[in-house]
């Protein structure tokens, strides 16, 4: 009933629609849909809705009942067609295209289609050259952003498209001619942070790698402003100000290394007073009481990067000299800053450590003797002055500078810590009654003892005091940075057993202290940091990394200590310093037995080795450090802020990481907790060493998992380069082995990996090593080309002419190793079977290829049998005259031989390919059958 009744309804829409009453029309239909569920009828049904709300110009409407309609039937041409219509009128010209090209597809004769698909493409076509029409994007979005009303998402498309359009030259210059600049300056007077930002942001890529602008901007939007914005609370701000303020430098001092000619060479002829104005404002920032601490640490990185010299074979120095005799004290009174005085400026935590960073590189750039003497003047007198009997706080100032030249330059804070009065106030301060003198007393204390010579002066003379020190104070903080001090000194002799700075036992019970001050959670975060720092110093004692590995709640605290989001530097830098003295994965120099017995002969000091210094306990702890999850903390550590973590502290993770690969074993628990992943960004950024060592180490774990599991996704082409860098003769032969297996592994996977090890250059050096001696080496490279030659661009490499791939490999198949010829024999079987060419090649290269194709036919081995076998096919199937010269010679009969056999589990391949041989030559008409 209700099917028939809905098939009325249907009829009566169409009475309707036909005297053009489409809302009785749309009404019918709707009506007809609650009562049917016939799949052909509700397609009807909703075609002619669709169509009704066209006419009532419904097009959302319209889309939707016609999208329905080709759920149900996705070849309903109406359907199809008014969906277009509807699209069409909604603007959307793409989707309409796409519509219209189906039904003249299914309808190629309908004039009416190919007229709606060329206007379509016509109106497109015009769409886009507006939209992409640089004049007119600009000024919309501009319009956008200075209009009040704007709604926020649009306010914040506007800003990123603008942003990206800077970045372009052809937009960049379009913005800059179309008064860009002052429309940049209009944003940045709204007070809006997002504008000003997006502002800022556009600016810098407008500055980047063009001379003349980046002048016009400087003057525009002025200096004195543009380091008032730098100064600012917000880091977001500070940084994109920073950023702007490293562009415009880099295009002044031509840093950028693009050639400026014609207009912006004649416009701009120099820059120096521009450069030397910017430095100055700088110097100014440092010791402004209006700057933040972001603002301060972000005018301490532009000088850093900027100031000293990038390679010291330029001889001009000239900028340095100028901060020394401007700028050196004021450097100096940010390195002097103790937080804890009311006439601290604001910093941050790695503010000090800027500065200290910064008096380094400014001390190393001078380039003779009587430059450094005017640069220690320069610090003798700015600290001397601060030396005041009557005014502790000035006291105090003067030895913090010291503590903070000591983290500098140490040579030029040595020196320092002779001058008269120096050592003799840090003894004073150490008893002053004040935390906040013996605080900054201790600290020194700590810096100075970073050399054994200086170490050892302070045990006699300061260990006594700094053990009084912790007995006497109350305060934690004093107490915990006392420990880090005796810690430090207590380890002054290294990994070396016999320079054991204190009595049996003492240094455990300095780590015992610190690991109990780990764990405990009533100390505050920055407080606890000190102890993992006195343990970094102490586990360079075997007996100390033992215990440590061996106290489980003080390695998990040690792990949540380094993921915790509030992490500074030198916490991440301290945990993995700790770790790696706990997999001794630090560099051991190599001990020859001759030097130690000289040594020895002259009474010199021979290093010697901790007992549990050696492997078996190593790997003990090892075991013991992935138990206790440490790869989840090394994971957590390797994805912290770029800016916390600093490329040293990289390259020791790197170290970590690779002493916990060393364990086939191991590295499924490693992948398993995603150290595959964090690896490749350790192994593409840092250090060169730790580049080195993270390669090696994602070497280790590609030689033996499953790359779809260890790097999920597209990161397994990311893999690749770290993996190719380690195929180099400066890297050891266990690195390059390790690579190889690792290559071998990822070619195995597909074609598109393949392609990639082949874009990366990898050929070459995996050939090199094909020609090796050392046989593990030569193995592995000639598996791994066995992989790759699977892949076009390589075979195309064995057809060239002028080269001796083929005749390598057909040699290698000759081999007495039987993994080479494995190797060899399954490559040379894959490139004769995809080209004939190569057949007849192979027959060129050498005249001992037959011969060692029926020692491969006669193997003991049956994988390298059957490879001979299948390389022997392709030769008879290539030509026939070379396949006459295959019968004729002793193959047909170890053909024969190996045919005869019977097949069974283990050797059916072999006797069906030796059968197939036979065949082949039977259809050629060589041979007849007997039966």
């Amino acid at each position: 009933m209700a099917e028939a009744e809905a098939v009325q309804l249907k009829e009566e829409g169409n009475r309707h629609f036909q005297l053009q009453d489409y809302k009785a029309a749309t009404k019918s239909y709707s009506q007809a849909l609650k009562l049917t569920k016939d799949k052909a009828l509700l397609a009807t049904l909703y075609r002619n809705r669709a169509a009704c709300g066209l006419k009532t110009e419904s097009y959302v409407q319209a889309a939707s009942d016609a999208s329905r309609a080709i759920d149900i039937n996705s070849s309903d041409i109406k359907a199809l067609y008014r969906r277009c219509q509807a699209l069409e009128h909604l603007g959307k010209l793409d989707q309409a295209f796409k519509d219209v090209q189906r039904c003249a597809t299914l309808e190629p004769r309908n004039q009416n289609f190919q007229d709606t698909l060329r206007r379509l493409n016509t109106s497109i076509q015009e769409k886009l050259r507006v939209q992409f029409s640089t004049d007119s994007r600009v000024q919309k979005m501009f319009e956008i952003l200075l209009d009040e009303n704007s709604e926020a998402d649009k306010l914040e498309k506007a800003a990123n498209n603008l942003i990206v359009l800077g970045r372009e030259e052809a937009g960049a210059e379009m913005i800059f001619q179309n008064n860009g600049v002052g429309l940049l300056l209009q944003l940045m007077d709204t007070k809006r942070p997002e504008l000003v930002l997006a502002a800022v942001r556009t600016l810098s890529g407008l500055c980047s790698g063009h001379r003349a602008r980046a002048t016009v901007i400087l003057h525009a939007v002025r200096i004195d402003r543009i380091c008032g914005l730098m100064a600012v609370e917000n880091e977001e701000m500070s940084l994109a100000i920073c950023n702007l303020l490293q562009a415009i430098i880099d295009s002044l001092s031509g840093e950028d290394k693009r050639e400026h000619r014609g207009k912006d060479e004649a416009l701009v002829l120099d820059t120096k007073k521009d450069l030397k104005q910017i430095t100055s404002h700088l110097l100014d920032m440092l010791v402004s009481k209006k700057v933040s601490g972001q603002g301060r640490d972000q005018a301490l990185n532009l000088l850093n990067k900027n100031v000293p010299r990038k390679d010291l074979a330029i001889h001009d120095n000239s900028r340095t000299i100028y901060v020394v005799d401007n700028g050196l004290r004021k450097i100096l009174k940010v390195v002097g800053q103790v937080p804890d005085l009311p006439s601290c400026l604001p910093l941050t935590d790695n503010t000090r450590m800027l500065a200290s960073i910064l008096i380094n590189k400014l001390y190393d750039d001078l380039r003779c003797d009587p430059e450094r003497d005017h640069f220690r003047k320069i610090c003798e007198e700015y600290i001397t002055g601060k030396f005041d009997p009557q005014d502790m706080d000035k006291n105090v100032i003067a030895i913090q500078t010291v503590s903070g030249i000591l983290q500098g330059p140490f040579d030029l804070g040595n020196q320092l810590l002779g001058l008269k009065g120096v050592m003799e106030l840090m003894v004073a301060l150490c008893g002053s009654e004040r935390e906040v003198d013996q605080l900054v007393a201790v600290e020194a204390l700590i810096h100075a003892s970073t050399k054994l010579n200086r170490a050892t002066f302070i045990i006699t003379n300061g260990v006594s005091l700094l053990k009084e020190i912790y007995k006497t104070t109350k305060s934690e903080k004093i107490k915990i940075r006392t420990l880090v001090g005796l810690c430090k000194l207590g380890s002054a002799g290294g990994t070396d057993y016999g320079l054991r700075q204190f009595a049996e036992g003492s240094t455990e019970k300095l780590a015992k202290q610190c690991r109990k001050w780990l764990c405990s959670a009533s100390i505050d975060t920055r407080t606890r940091r000190w102890a993992v720092e006195g343990l970094a110093y102490l586990t360079l004692d075997a007996d100390v990394k033992d215990d440590l590995v061996q106290d489980i709640p003080a390695l998990q605290a040690m792990f949540e200590l380094a993921k915790a989001s509030t992490t500074d530097k030198t916490i991440l830098y301290s945990v993995a310093t700790t770790l790696v003295n706990c997999t001794n994965s630090y560099d051991v120099k190599e001990v020859i037995p001759e030097l130690v017995q000289l040594a020895k002969f002259s009474k010199q000091h021979v290093p010697e080795e901790h007992p549990k210094d050696k492997k078996d306990f190593i790997d003990m702890r090892v075991k013991r450090l992935l138990k206790a999850g440490v790869t989840s903390a090394l994971t957590c550590m390797v994805k912290a802020d770029s800016a916390i973590l600093t490329d040293q502290t990289k390259e020791l993770l790197a170290r970590v990481f690779l002493a916990l690969c060393d364990n086939p074993k191991d590295r499924g628990t490693i992948v398993a907790q995603g150290g595959g992943k964090v690896l490749i960004p350790l192994a593409l950024e840092g250090t060169d060493v730790g580049k080195v060592k993270a390669a090696h180490a994602l070497a280790k774990i590609a030689a033996v998992s499953n790359p779809d599991i260890a790097f999920p996704g597209e990161r397994v082409y990311e893999v690749v380069r770290p993996l190719v860098s380690l195929l180099d003769t400066q890297r050891d032969g266990l690195q390059n082995y390790e690579a190889l297996l690792g290559l071998t592994n990822l070619s195995g996977r597909s074609d598109k990996l393949r392609q990639k090890i082949f874009k990366e250059r990898a050929l070459p050096d995996i050939e090199n090593y094909m020609f090796e001696n050392h046989d593990q080496l030569r193995q592995a490279a000639t598996e791994c080309m066995c992989n790759m030659v699977v892949n076009k661009e390589v075979q195309e490499r064995f057809l060239a002419d002028g080269n001796d791939r083929l005749k390598l490999v057909v040699l290698l198949c000759g081999e007495d190793d039987d993994k080479v010829q494995n190797a060899a024999a399954g490559a040379l079987a894959m490139l004769t079977a995809a080209h004939k060419k190569l057949c007849l090649k192979m027959t060129q290269v050498t005249t001992q290829w037959l011969e060692i194709l029926q020692r491969l036919c006669l193997h003991d081995r049956l994988s390298v049998q059957h490879r001979g076998l299948v390389i022997a096919y392709n030769l008879l199937a290539a030509d026939a005259e070379l396949a006459k010269k295959l019968v004729e010679s002793e193959l047909l009969e170890i053909l024969t031989v190996v045919g005869k056999q019977e097949p069974d589990e283990k050797k059916g391949a072999v006797v069906q390919t030796a059968r197939e041989c036979l065949i082949k030559c039977m259809d050629y008409g060589f041979i007849k059958p007997v039966s």
